[in-house]
């Protein structure tokens, strides 16, 4: 029996790189018997982000693109809660709208699913021997801190908690009640994914093509803060 996977990605002032990374969805090679299904949530973009999504689904019809928008800016995490809602496939990944993640790796994070040994899948940025871009020092030492903060709640043994390549079957993450809206959707997640009774969760290498703070990267310092404040409040208090 054939399966789908659901491919979520938020989108926020990405005109620049939106048309790219649609392409690189379109032709990313998946497994025989996997089909895709593509959501993306316009998290009221202020660009032109919204008329080259519409011209993008005028010119490939046949992809089947989902498209959702919000009214009001309401953040990463909102348009991922959007995209989760409305997903219909028996997996779920969330792709962002830049060119930072290579959707031709789609299958590297499926594999251990579809092999039966896992229920959620996060793909690392920190191990493999995949290509790297080498960037901010500080952004490595702060993403590793919340990473072990993280894995010292849940005790997990993550490399990687704040990837954006994150695989679920969909059940899972269906059943989960989330509720940060921006940038805290990692911690939330990880937090509370790891308590799901029997849960099996691996981790991959994956490549990563970062983009400094000129080429469109919107997390910055503040979001460190929130993210470990969400680390405390869905592990401890949650």
């Amino acid at each position: 029996m054939s399966k789908t996977l659901s491919i979520i990605i938020p989108a926020y002032n990405e005109a620049r790189t939106i048309r790219f990374i649609l392409d690189k969805v379109r032709m990313a090679t998946l497994p025989q018997e996997i089909g895709r299904e593509v959501i993306i949530v316009n998290d009221c973009s202020t660009d032109d982000t919204r008329e080259a999504i519409q011209q993008y689904m005028a010119e490939y019809p046949d992809m089947g693109i989902q498209y959702r928008e919000h009214r009001v800016n309401q953040g990463k995490g909102a348009a991922l809660h959007t995209g989760i809602r409305e997903a219909s496939g028996d997996y779920i990944i969330i792709q962002d709208a830049d060119l930072e993640y290579d959707p031709r790796e789609y299958t590297l994070l499926l594999m251990p699913i579809l092999e039966g040994m896992a229920d959620v899948v996060y793909g690392s940025r920190f191990m493999g021997g995949n290509p790297h871009r080498i960037l901010f020092f500080w952004h490595s030492i702060g993403n590793k801190f919340l990473t072990s903060l993280s894995n010292a709640m849940t005790n997990l043994n993550l490399t990687d908690m704040e990837t954006c390549y994150k695989l679920f079957r969909a059940d899972i993450v269906k059943s989960l009640v989330l509720k940060e809206k921006r940038f805290g959707f990692e911690p939330e997640v990880t937090a509370k994914v790891a308590r799901v009774p029997g849960v099996r969760i691996y981790e991959v290498g994956i490549s990563y093509y970062g983009r400094t703070y000129a080429e469109g990267k919107k997390i910055n310092w503040k979001d460190g803060f929130r993210a470990i404040y969400c680390i405390l409040k869905y592990n401890i208090w949650g």
